[in-house]
């Protein structure tokens, strides 16, 4: 989307406040366009993948992980980082071989997102997995994740309980219940 000036805040000073392997975090000061100076924080944050990975059972393959963050396992779509010189594609692929098993007979890109732009740069390019056949490579060394299977008539029932609470996996199921008219619980 194009820049406007009328809506465009400028940055007038950055500091750096730290720079880590998957993050960095700055704070700058900002000039609003009516005039008012303000200070935006701002994680600058690796692209990642997310991966919808659907069987021909009308399930969906998710992985449960400790998130330490929060302190509280999660249920999630396979995603990951987007390494030096992948494509997102590619980085889709060698993500659902390491915490899924599986590999996509078809891939399909469904759309970009950002996961929070109030602070975050992190963009999400999200994919529909069909066609899966087994396929492995090792786990990363800090993860341990292990693959649930959901059927698709369960999904509505899962957010509305709570059980889905990473916005990944939230926005990625969601489109799957759109996709396969699902309706959402009540």
């Amino acid at each position: 989307m194009p820049q406007r000036s009328d809506i465009e805040e400028v940055c007038v000073a950055e500091k750096r406040i730290f720079d880590g392997r998957i993050l960095s975090v700055r704070c700058d000061d900002v000039r609003t366009p009516s005039g008012h100076l303000a200070i935006r924080e701002v994680v600058e944050h690796k692209a990642a993948v997310g991966m919808i990975a659907v069987t021909s059972r009308k399930t969906v393959l998710l992985v449960r992980q400790y998130r330490y963050a929060v302190h509280e396992e999660t249920l999630e779509v396979c995603a990951g980082l987007i390494e030096k010189g992948e494509d997102p594609a590619q980085a889709a692929e060698r993500e659902m071989q390491e915490e899924l098993n599986v590999r996509a007979g078809k891939l399909f890109r469904i759309g970009e997102f950002y996961a929070s732009p109030g602070f975050c740069t992190e963009m999400f390019t999200l994919f529909l997995a069909e066609d899966l056949t087994e396929a492995s490579l090792p786990q990363d060394d800090d993860e341990n994740v292990s693959v649930v299977e959901v059927a698709f008539a369960d999904i509505p029932k899962m957010i509305r309980e709570g059980r889905i609470r990473d916005s990944k996996t939230f926005a990625a199921l969601s489109w799957l219940m759109a996709k396969e008219g699902i309706a959402p619980e009540r």
